[in-house]
């Protein structure tokens, strides 16, 4: 598909050259085994996404829906804890988690009770409530900025953000990292095509403009090309993950965050870090753990245990900027905000999960049984000499099919296989686990134990030694 009139984006090549000992066409044959096995043990989800295909586009309510290992998708029945069940009756350890919304586990107990109190007393008032002051006190605590603001998704508050630091600045462009994922931010679907330029990401849909026009793209880990990037002081502000999570996860070398703040103050240049994926690191998140010192956060996904909901933060200087810049005559017809936003149910959602579920008792669990998955993939990848690795960030985990870790998004990207991440994914899900979809990514829940991790381990062998 075109991106933009007259120009593409070249699909990432794909590097097999790291599992080039796997016979493909043995590979083919698993797979198709592994297809037949789901088509004879899910016949009701069949029938489900037959009759979904007269009314839902693709048969799904959101077209990633249909981006899983399976020949269709699960139909999920009900879920609590660290499991689901579909309506074909089996139950599944689910290790993608709602890809971090449900990292708190399915149904907390006690989110789902204040969820329940607050539905009854009334979800929606365009005014505030206690519940509001609590979760912003409660954020401040934990990433150190003083104020806050909320809106319903990751995407919504990074948007809001971009709006105001434009507002605050005066200037054009944002900066995100190649292969980035920010929600469905227009400025964060860009690329560096292979000239070098900025372009649109491939798969971008319909872009209002050109990203080139609104967005700068570097490599994460490139302090050079970042300081070029904002040396003619045009870039509002540099909106990044603090470690790359949604082309694998991709740490920082030492030393580039402390770059990234003082290149950012340097040119007068915004940051914003985006913790709605690496929250996984702790209660405040890679910010907090790592100390450092964005000028606006983001967050979404899991502060509401699974309920639409995130906020953003900000510095006191930045809080000045915003006053001095907003006429409340104008305030409702900004482009920020939105008649749910800060509704009353999110609130309560959220001041239950921030107060008795993501906690600091929960990470001491979660942490150590991640620990526990990477030790485990890990002996297996030494014992057959594999070309692989494993990576961990705090409760999420990520195998790669190459021997070395990636530094940036492009090096990521290049190493994709398709069939390999297919066949894993569906060997787990026939047997009562189910990975996150577009990689190979694991979450951990409060509610996984110990025997989760084992059976994990248990399968991650046969579907290799069935491999190899």
């Amino acid at each position: 598909m075109s991106s933009q009139a007259g120009e593409t984006t070249k699909p990432a090549e794909k590097g097999k050259a790291h599992s080039a000992n796997i016979d493909r066409s043995k590979l083919a044959k698993l797979l198709a085994e592994e297809d037949a096995l789901f088509e004879q043990t899910h016949k009701r989800s069949r029938q489900l996404f037959e009759r979904a295909k007269k009314s839902l586009h693709g048969g799904v309510p959101m077209n990633w829906m249909i981006k899983w290992a399976s020949p269709y998708p699960v139909f999920v029945k009900e879920g609590s804890g660290a499991h689901f069940t579909c309506v074909d009756g089996h139950k599944y350890l689910d290790l993608c988690l709602g890809d971090t919304g449900a990292m708190t586990g399915h149904a907390p107990p006690a989110a789902v009770e204040a969820i329940v109190d607050r539905v009854r007393r009334g979800t929606t008032f365009m005014l505030p409530s206690e519940d509001s002051i609590v979760v912003a006190e409660e954020l401040s605590k934990r990433f150190g900025l003083p104020y806050w603001q909320t809106a319903l998704t990751a995407t919504d508050a990074n948007r809001f953000a971009i709006r105001l630091c434009r507002q605050i600045t005066g200037r054009q462009y944002v900066l995100v990292h190649n292969w980035c994922y920010h929600g469905s931010v227009d400025e964060s679907f860009a690329t560096l095509l292979d000239n070098g330029e900025v372009g649109p990401r491939r798969g971008n849909i319909g872009p209002p403009v050109n990203p080139r026009e609104t967005t700068r793209v570097v490599e994460f880990n490139d302090i050079a090309a970042l300081e070029r990037a904002l040396a003619d002081g045009q870039v509002a502000c540099v909106l990044i993950e603090p470690v790359m999570t949604n082309i694998g996860i991709i740490h920082p070398d030492p030393g580039y965050h402390k770059a990234v703040r003082e290149l950012s103050e340097k040119y007068g240049t915004l940051l914003i870090i985006d913790e709605t994926h690496t929250i996984c690191t702790g209660p405040g998140g890679y910010t907090k753990a790592h100390g450092l010192t964005p000028d606006l956060l983001t967050i979404g996904k899991p502060i509401a245990s699974g309920l639409p909901a995130s906020a953003y933060g900000f510095t006191e200087k930045v809080a000045d900027l915003i006053a001095k810049n907003t006429r409340v005559s104008d305030c409702d017809t900004g482009g920020i905000g939105g008649t749910l936003a800060g509704n009353a149910l999110a609130m309560a959602a959220m001041r239950a999960t921030l107060q008795s579920v993501l906690t600091q008792e929960a990470y001491d669990k979660t942490i150590p049984l991640t620990t526990k998955f990477c030790q485990g993939v890990q002996e297996i990848i030494d014992q057959y000499k594999l070309p692989w690795i494993i990576k961990q960030l705090g409760c999420r985990a990520e195998y790669w099919f190459r021997p070395e870790a990636p530094r940036n998004g492009s090096e990521a990207a290049a190493v994709e296989d398709h069939e390999l991440d297919r066949y894993m994914h569906l060997y787990a899900l026939n047997r009562g686990i189910l990975m996150t979809p577009f990689h190979n990514m694991a979450l951990i829940s409060p509610a996984t134990t110990e025997a989760d991790i084992d059976l994990h381990t248990q399968l991650f062998r046969e579907a290799v030694e069935k491999l190899l």
